[in-house]
């Protein structure tokens, strides 16, 4: 699994209020296009995010899942964007001093993904999840 890690210039509470915040999504997510609908439930376990993901026009509309949840310290997520595949995404909030270590961890797990070589996977997710990580801080940090 690829692993990034940031310092965020918030408290857990206020980074795991934007990460509570389901419309939010396709501000920090990097792929994400759109919300469509949010569980009221979110982000409590089974509650899910019916997102778009890519560039319009080319959109696919799929979900992400809340597998495990523990307010201002994790969030364990199935993110799903077929054909592409699906994901398993967890964030840790961890209290740094008046901030907080924000890590993100993620690799494919079902899909066509599976068939690129894990280094190469990883390559591309740590990318991306470092433009995540800077988006999430962005808006922890001002809101």
């Amino acid at each position: 699994m690829s692993t990034r890690t940031r310092i965020v210039e918030a408290t857990p509470s206020e980074v795991w209020d934007v990460l509570a915040d389901g419309w939010l999504y396709p501000v920090w997510v990097v792929g994400a296009s759109r919300m469509r609908e949010v569980d009221d439930h979110w982000p409590d376990a089974g509650a899910k995010l019916h997102h778009s993901v890519g560039v319009w026009p080319a959109l696919i509309d799929d979900t992400t899942e809340v597998l495990d949840s523990v307010r201002t310290q994790h969030l364990r997520l199935r993110a799903r964007g077929w054909p592409a595949g699906e994901a398993e995404v967890e964030l840790r909030l961890v209290p740094h001093d008046t901030d907080t270590e924000v890590s993100i961890t993620e690799d494919v797990v079902k899909g066509p993904g599976l068939l690129m070589p894990k280094p190469l996977r990883d390559v591309q997710i740590a990318i991306r999840n470092t433009e995540t990580l800077k988006r999430l801080a962005y808006i922890a940090e001002n809101r």
